[in-house]
């Protein structure tokens, strides 16, 4: 039922990260910096509520903050096409719903991460993410291909009614989920600051966790550059229609059901901490030939390009999923993922608000070629970690001094094996050696879009 659910949702999201820029573009004739700050406003609820919502999470059952999230950003969506037929739409008002459908993806994200674990045997988390991650790259590019062609037939505004169909489905097999969640043990409720100072000590005092939030924050400002100038990029500088934009889109985004398909494979072949290093280093750095996108036969160097940044980074989120669920204190899960998503999701709007200055003053072609480059000068990042050092990231759970979560200091368990250890252990000053979609299935704008590294 999760599984479906989370399809039909990516599905919708998908079709809405595609038609907001294109309503934005083509029926309200936005500016280059009003469409980065549409982008940028869908993600800015992570900077402002990111933290106290992994507190909430650890709280209370993740399933009823799903449901209401969900059927939060189907009231929000459905607010436009209701607003446009009444002559009302204005850019404020898009906005508005891309602000507060992002806020309820924070808190859908957050719950999701910490439940599905609960759902999954610890041996089947990495098949799990891997299907969740496939099925969502697959309904993202039946979304942004069917999205584009309704834009182009129907028009942008008719494209966010596939939202209503999506979110409904969504809810439903939600609903229908038979595991209902242990009643939260019970434990002094402390201050929220105090809650919130746990997670992000434990992401700054372990170098796997700090590593891959830093990584994600790096890589999510460079590839929500490009992708919130992708739309204007390719309408007003290559030239093409509104519904080859979504097929293009469309065709790219294949690499993440590849990358999806392939990642346990590489992982068993070649280690995990290689597979990352692989994934996220070599295959994104293709994005540099996307701005040398044109008419015709040009076209095919976006689809290289975004073919080989979606294939890597779904594959590596596949594998960083999997490390966190089974690395992190369950207890302390839900702060985790927010703390990370804080630095991984809280670069998105500074991203795509700093490509759309530099479109506006460079132009957007230039503006889109400092993008690209950022992108494997990001991976650098992991490079310069532990990761090159070990073959396999941490197997074992680091779990609480007394297995409480109750704020004490962390003790890691070791974790690599005696040959990593041979080859190189680096170790923090605290312990043992070790070092973050979406996009938000709740809805944030262009979330089914961006092959966004989630850290």
């Amino acid at each position: 039922m999760l599984w479906i659910g989370e399809t039909a949702n990516k599905y919708g999201s998908a079709v809405t990260g595609l038609a907001l820029p294109l309503i934005a573009v083509s029926t309200l004739h936005a500016s280059t910096l009003q469409v980065s700050l549409l982008g940028a406003a869908g993600w800015l609820p992570w900077l402002l509520i990111g933290l106290p919502a992994g507190v909430w999470v650890d709280r209370l059952r993740c399933r009823p903050i799903m449901l209401v999230s969900t059927a939060a950003s189907l009231l929000l969506y459905a607010t436009v096409p209701l607003a446009a037929l009444a002559g009302a739409l204005t850019l404020w008002h898009l906005l508005a719903v891309a602000l507060l459908a992002g806020a309820a993806g924070v808190f859908f994200q957050t719950a999701y991460t910490a439940y599905l674990p609960q759902l999954l045997e610890p041996a089947d988390q990495s098949e799990g993410n891997a299907k969740l991650h496939g099925s969502a790259s697959a309904a993202g590019i039946a979304g942004l291909g069917s999205g584009g062609l309704i834009a182009q037939l129907a028009g942008p505004v008719n494209g966010l009614l596939a939202n209503t169909a999506t979110f409904l489905l969504s809810l439903w097999c939600t609903l229908r989920i038979g595991h209902r969640e242990p009643r939260r043990a019970e434990r002094p409720r402390r201050a929220l600051r105090q809650e919130i100072g746990e997670g992000l000590r434990l992401l700054a005092s372990d170098v796997w966790f700090r590593t891959f939030a830093l990584f994600g924050a790096a890589s999510n400002l460079v590839l929500t550059g490009y992708q919130s100038l992708l739309v204007v990029f390719l309408i007003r500088e290559v030239g093409v229609s509104e519904g080859t934009v979504g097929l293009l889109v469309a065709v790219a985004s294949t690499g993440g059901i590849v990358g999806a398909a392939v990642a346990r494979r590489i992982a068993a072949r070649i280690g995990t901490s290689r597979a990352v290093l692989v994934l996220e280093l070599v295959l994104p750095a293709l994005t540099v030939l996307i701005p040398l996108t044109g008419r015709d036969t040009g076209l095919a160097w976006y689809l290289v390009g975004g073919f080989g940044a979606s294939c890597g980074v779904v594959a590596g989120n596949v594998i960083k999923a999997t490390f966190q669920q089974r690395y992190c204190p369950p207890e302390l899960l839900g702060r985790l993922s927010a703390s990370s998503a804080v630095l991984n999701f809280g670069s998105i709007p500074l991203g795509a608000l700093l490509a759309g200055v530099l479109g506006t003053q460079l132009g957007v072609r230039p503006a889109m070629w400092l993008m690209t480059v950022g992108v494997p000068l990001a991976a650098l990042i992991l490079w310069c970690s532990p990761m090159r050092r070990v073959r396999d990231l941490p197997t074992e759970r680091r779990a609480p001094v007394g297995g409480s979560g109750s704020g004490s200091e962390m003790t890691p368990v070791p974790p690599v094996p005696p040959a990593a250890t041979r080859a190189g252990q680096v170790r923090k000053g605290r312990g043992a050696a070790g070092a973050a979609e979406a996009p938000a299935p709740g809805g944030a704008a262009g979330g089914a879009a961006c092959a966004l590294d989630a850290g």
